[in-house]
């Protein structure tokens, strides 16, 4: 089995300072990697802020043998997310992975949902992987090497009662990643999004005891090394992980049919009569791109 190793290589990692962020800084430190280990250091709903959170994982790999630096910028600003990017330049020279991981949470039903609660999830998980990404982008494609993950859940891929924000802010980090693919492909910048299932402070109440501690954050980590590797090829892909069970989700396609001819009026009754083709799921296919959809109506187009 051939080893991964990083060396050479700069990492960031937002909300590194516990849970998952911390198993991935630690696991590329001692891989070669130099790290910036961020995180704000609040509480779960994003509230507070502390230094001492980044500093114990920067001070773990450290004392491992590993390089590491701290930073406390909030992800969900501008200026925080350049910052996040130049104390990677200012400490180590260059950026080659950005693994998008900080999130908070502010759970309500959709009525109890208030404006507030919203933005603030939106903004740590959405504008956060925006804020961060971007002035990390830039310096991957003057390098000719990138490798980018975004972090979406379960509840962003199917819903959750009382997640719509979060539901919401993940769903849209799969569509910035299937944009990015496009834009990345040509300077060797790839981006993968992965849908964890770990014992974290995010899920402590979400899901029973027993499965809690079985669902490590460690299981996710290997995943999350391979697609940040050179030896990862693929780019545009969403993956599940969870106590060791790995696979991909992906977006699909039912054939469909036909109702007109791109000329004559199509009515509602004439949806209604169609319906369980339209809905039919059994002969779909993967998409992988905005012209797929355009194939199943070439029959008309082409005519």
């Amino acid at each position: 089995m051939a080893e991964i190793k990083f060396d050479g290589r700069v990492a960031i990692v937002t909300g590194a300072g516990a849970g998952l962020g911390k198993t991935y800084a630690l696991d590329l430190a001692k891989r070669g990697c130099k790290v910036v280990v961020n995180d704000l250091g609040g509480a779960r709903d994003g509230t507070g802020g502390s230094k001492s959170a980044a500093d114990a994982v920067v001070d773990e790999i450290k004392a491992a043998g590993g390089e590491a630096a701290p930073n406390y910028d909030n992800v969900a600003t501008i200026d925080g997310g350049e910052n996040i990017v130049k104390t990677a330049v200012d400490n180590f020279g260059k950026v080659d992975i950005v693994i998008n991981n900080a999130g908070i949470l502010r759970d309500k039903s959709f009525l109890k949902m208030e404006e507030g609660m919203w933005d603030a999830v939106m903004a740590v998980h959405l504008r956060g992987a925006y804020c961060v990404t971007r002035p990390a982008y830039a310096l991957m494609r003057e390098n000719n090497f990138g490798r980018i993950i975004f972090t979406t859940s379960g509840a962003g891929l199917y819903g959750n009662f009382g997640q719509s924000n979060y539901s919401a802010a993940k769903m849209g980090l799969v569509g910035l990643m299937n944009t990015l693919k496009l834009e990345g492909a040509k300077y060797n910048v790839l981006v993968n999004t992965i849908a964890p299932v770990a014992a974290s402070r995010l899920t402590e109440d979400v899901m029973p005891p027993e499965f809690f501690e079985k669902l490590k954050p460690e299981f996710i980590t290997p995943l999350v090394v391979y697609l940040s590797s050179e030896e990862n090829k693929d780019s545009g892909y969403v993956f599940n992980a969870g106590i060791g069970w790995y696979s991909r989700t992906a977006i699909m396609i039912g054939e469909g049919t036909i109702i007109g001819d791109g000329k004559k009026e199509i009515k509602a009754e004439e949806i209604m009569d169609n319906w369980g083709k339209i809905t039919d799921m059994s002969k779909a296919k993967e998409t992988q791109s905005v012209q797929d959809t355009f194939a199943y109506m070439m029959p008309v187009l082409s005519k």
